[in-house]
């Protein structure tokens, strides 16, 4: 038994500790790009079309769940981008404890919520003006406004390459913190 101690290593060594860090580190540049780039593209999505002589605007300040939804991408995109400011701390100083990644896991785990929970709210409203729904009464819109539909649907794309790296962000740091070093 205690040969077989002795072949397993008790510290990872450092080089994993550095491929961890650095898968992080880009891990968190793609969620901050795509959060920015899911926000911009909500933000500037918008169209003017005229039916029967009445004009009617499209912008996502109209729909609350877009509301959320850009706010959520917005706020993701600035906490994370501190994350990476603190593990870019973590990479320089070498400080490389379980609690770090603890509080990390938190942080991913936190914006991973606050993103899916934004994409989810806006998704159902897109659905509902990409189909409509019969049984309301509500017709779809994407039939007339389509520019508008096709930033929206690129936006929630983005948004979702976020929350995919936040989940992958979210399981390195549990399995990190729960290394003994």
């Amino acid at each position: 038994m205690e040969s077989m101690e002795a072949k397993l290593p008790q510290n990872p060594p450092r080089k994993t500790h550095k491929l961890v860090l650095c898968a992080q580190i880009c891990l968190r540049i793609v969620a901050i790009s795509t959060a920015f780039a899911a926000t911009w593209t909500i933000v500037n999505a918008k169209e003017t079309v005229v039916v029967f002589g009445f004009q009617f605007d499209a912008r996502y300040t109209y729909s609350s769940a877009f509301k959320f939804f850009a706010f959520a991408n917005a706020i993701a995109c600035g906490f994370t981008s501190l994350s990476l400011m603190f593990v870019l701390l973590i990479f320089r100083y070498g400080r490389f404890t379980p609690s770090n990644f603890f509080f990390l896991f938190l942080h991913d785990l936190f914006m991973m919520s606050l993103i899916l929970s934004g994409v989810a709210a806006g998704t159902a409203i897109g659905f509902v003006g990409r189909y409509g729904n019969s049984h309301a009464g509500w017709s779809e819109i994407c039939d007339r406004l389509k520019k508008y539909c096709d930033k929206v649907t690129a936006s929630m794309v983005l948004s979702y390459l976020s929350v995919i790296c936040l989940v992958v962000l979210t399981v390195i740091s549990a399995g990190k913190s729960r290394q003994i070093m």
